[in-house]
């Protein structure tokens, strides 16, 4: 069993996508899970306030913050997560590739701000 330090991930609980995609990490994180502590962005506009997230932009993009404080937001925060369990660690590394990461980057932006058109709740 490895110790974790603690990542404070700022996701969107009204996402039913993002809801489902936490259920999965946690069981496939084993360990790792009980190292990572979720905040909804919806409900803790203080909380992103004060880690120096706009709480918008934490609607559009994943942010996560690190034990030091540092956060990384979209594809980055993704692969910090996914470093960390077994199963996802080879496509962690496969997505952060040069020629892969702008791509992927690009393609999650867009997804996230047609679904909070379509629900109604891009900033």
């Amino acid at each position: 069993m490895r110790d974790w330090p603690l990542l404070k991930v700022y996701y969107d609980a009204i996402c039913p996508i993002c809801r489902r995609d936490r259920a999965r990490y946690e069981r496939w994180a084993g360990d790792a899970a009980n190292s990572v502590e979720w905040v909804d962005v919806t409900a803790n506009e203080d909380t992103l306030r004060a880690a120096k997230v706009d709480p918008g932009e934490a609607l559009l993009s994943l942010h996560v913050e690190d034990h030091r404080g540092r956060i990384v937001q979209g594809i980055d925060a993704y692969i910090l997560l996914m470093r960390r369990v077994p199963r996802l660690a080879l496509l962690a590394w496969l997505i952060g590739l040069p020629g892969l990461k702008p791509l992927l980057e690009w393609a999650y932006r867009c997804w996230v701000r047609r679904r909070l058109a379509r629900e109604g709740r891009l900033p």
